[in-house]
């Protein structure tokens, strides 16, 4: 295969070919963008018409092959410092306009890879981007019968075949447990602006334990906004001697059973009282501390346009979701109850202790991409917080 020219995003450019193979055998020919390399990694679809800056970032894509079923993507660039491609960070050192510092996907499928973005804050185009980091990408491909094939049979491993690249295997994009790639190594502490933040010193403010399996950046931010001090985490970190007022668990990649001492510590806290709410991975976690069973979802929901209920009411949300498991309804022991249930397929979305001030959600009510209509959510766990 020499290299072609090829029409992407209303320019054309020299492009390699590109192959995305699915492990039923069917494939889907087109064109390289990103990094020229070989990849494999679970197939999966999101539904965001926007937002890829932030999706590509979010830690719970680790692993995976995200197809987007919007057809162009690219049009509005990367928000990256153009000489380098690096991040830009803000003042607790979270990534600006990202959800991690790194393109946390194995790879990214398209139909269209506009390659002359318009924008005032773009600093490279998706493409330079992906390359930076090391990412390969594919377009030109019929998205929208890759998604169906989806539907239809579920996700499934894959890999995206570039010209003049090394070929890989399907299996070797299988992670035995991405949570670890992605969750901190050690303890940090973040205070919000203006307040002391002399080591040891103590700012009088709640105090949040944040167990990291792959936290979106926005989470943090949206908690130090509302002024209280965070202690991060990492998966496997037991909560003995940490002094914290609540617990908060984070969203993530992968298997929730494969977390298990994150499970366990999460059933030790219960046993304290004090207020615990998940977010994502964290509303399945938080499940299986209690007793209840997680199972795959066929296909997942991804995207920022998930319409959610909140049980005993007629109230419905629209939310940015991102998961592949899911909390299974029967087995939920006696004093919890479901708390949001997904108005398309009726799958439980969020789960709560009629005891104790125990909740969690499956959505991401701090959005980033998609809509923040949930993220009183988080207020009012702040407010159990002070309370409690």
């Amino acid at each position: 295969m020499g290299k072609t020219k090829a029409r992407s995003g209303g320019f054309i450019r020299q492009a390699k070919q590109a192959l995305l193979v699915l492990e039923d055998g069917s494939e889907y020919p087109g064109w390289s963008f990103g990094k020229a390399r070989s990849q494999a990694g679970e197939v999966v679809f999101t539904t965001g018409m926007t937002g890829y800056p932030q999706s590509l970032t979010d830690p719970s894509f680790r692993g995976q092959i995200l197809v987007a079923t919007y057809p162009l993507m690219g049009n509005y660039g990367v928000p990256v410092k153009p000489k380098t491609a690096e991040p830009f960070f803000d003042e607790y050192d979270l990534p600006l306009h990202f959800e991690s510092p790194l393109v946390q996907v194995s790879g990214f499928a398209v139909s269209e890879a506009c390659e002359g973005p318009s924008h005032f804050a773009s600093g490279a185009s998706l493409s330079v981007w992906l390359e930076k980091n090391n990412v390969p990408g594919i377009y030109g491909i019929d998205t929208r019968a890759l998604t169906e094939r989806l539907r239809e049979h579920g996700v499934m491993r894959g890999k995206i075949l570039t010209e003049g690249s090394r070929d890989v295997t399907i299996d070797s994009g299988i992670l035995p447990n991405p949570v670890a790639e992605v969750s901190p190594k050690g303890v940090k502490r973040f205070i919000p602006a203006g307040f002391p933040a002399e080591p040891g010193k103590e700012t009088g403010l709640p105090r949040i334990a944040l167990v990291d399996c792959g936290a979106k950046a926005n989470i943090l931010r949206c908690l130090l906004a509302r002024k209280v001090e965070i202690i991060r985490l990492p998966w496997n970190h037991d909560l003995e001697g940490i002094a914290y007022d609540g617990l908060f668990l984070s969203n993530g990649p992968g298997d929730p059973k494969d977390c298990g001492r994150t499970i366990a510590m999460t059933r030790r806290a219960f046993s304290l009282g004090k207020p615990v709410f998940g977010i994502c991975l964290g509303n399945q976690i938080m499940a299986l501390a209690a007793g209840a069973d997680t199972y795959k979802l066929p296909y997942g929901h991804r995207g920022q346009n998930q319409p959610c209920i909140e049980a005993g009411t007629r109230r419905c949300y629209i939310t940015s979701q991102n998961h592949g498991y899911a909390v299974r309804n029967e087995t939920l022991p006696k004093n919890w109850e479901p708390w949001f249930l997904n108005a398309n397929d009726g799958t439980i979305e969020g789960i709560r202790s009629a005891r104790f001030p125990f909740s969690a959600v499956q959505f991401h009510p701090e959005g980033c991409p998609g809509p923040r209509d949930t993220e009183f959510l988080i207020d009012r766990f702040i407010e159990q917080v002070k309370k409690a």
